[in-house]
């Protein structure tokens, strides 16, 4: 992890040389995740800040995220989960994580068909041969196959299929799949037929830590690094603005996610934002 979270807010913030011009930037991001930078994103903040045009993508997984980063296609992948990131940087794509987006242990989970009652406690024999819908190379996929190794088991005793979350969540719903993973909006609407197996307080006991980071293609960072501090800035302004005021949030929040405003506030609840300060030490991008 370590060495993953090379390229430092800190670093980031330093003074630097003029930089490549840019007129124009497209960012990533996910629908029903509701973080406080849509604020920005809505009202306009990022493009009066950047001083350059900002066009938001939305995706279904981080792995769509970083194929478009390796195309050029976007320039910011916000939230996009550590394994996907993994994978991509393992591959050799040149992606940087600049910053900590979120951390969800609650809000990125499996959840199994309510009728086959399947608990924490009979999962270990009740859960073989059953059809799992998640998106692969994500932290859903992480967070499975950390879950099913903790019951004694091994992915090729279940029928994996990868879906997107809300692919996976109308499988679910009409009963063509036995277990959703996924996260947001999706994993809300899979809890209306399913239970999940674990809390996130169990996960975290058991070292399945969930959270997603802010990226950028390294080329462009080391071009433009005036521009990606001024986002990263941006960023941690709302998020700083949320933490004293988050009702303030809630109805733009809803609006641009796609959530109704009680689904907004039920993912929020499940968010664990850090502050700069906290992102500076150990603990994340100071280790």
């Amino acid at each position: 992890m370590k060495r993953i979270l090379g390229l430092s807010v800190l670093a980031l913030l330093a003074p630097f040389a003029a930089q490549a011009e840019v007129k124009e930037i497209t960012v990533a991001y996910f629908l029903e995740w509701p973080l406080p930078f849509e604020r920005a994103k809505v009202e306009g903040t990022f493009d009066k800040e950047l001083g350059v045009k900002v066009n938001w993508r939305a995706f279904d997984t981080g792995v769509a995220m970083s194929a478009a980063a390796a195309s050029g296609d976007v320039q910011f992948l916000i939230s996009q989960g550590v394994p996907p990131f993994v994978t991509a940087s393992s591959a050799g794509q040149d992606l940087k994580a600049i910053d900590i987006a979120v951390s969800y242990s609650d809000n990125d989970n499996c959840v199994v068909r309510k009728d086959l009652e399947i608990t924490k406690e009979n999962a270990a024999t009740e859960l073989v041969g059953k059809k799992v819908g998640v998106p692969l190379g994500t932290a859903a996929h992480y967070g499975f196959l950390k879950q099913i190794e903790h019951f004694g088991l091994k992915a090729d005793q279940l029928q994996v299929v990868d879906l997107t979350p809300p692919d996976a969540a109308a499988a679910i719903a009409q009963g063509n799949i036995d277990v959703f993973c996924g996260w947001g909006g999706s994993l809300a609407r899979a809890k209306d037929y399913g239970n999940i197996l674990l809390t996130g307080a169990e996960k975290e006991e058991l070292g399945i830590r969930i959270f997603d980071v802010i990226s950028t293609p390294g080329a462009f960072a080391a071009e433009n690094p005036d521009l990606v501090a001024k986002f990263l800035q941006v960023v941690n302004a709302e998020n700083a603005a949320y933490a004293s005021g988050p009702d303030a949030f809630i109805p733009v929040l809803a609006k641009d996610s796609g959530l109704d405003e009680a689904g907004t506030k039920d993912q929020l609840a499940g968010f664990t934002l850090p502050t700069v300060e906290d992102k500076l030490s150990d603990k994340w991008l100071g280790g």
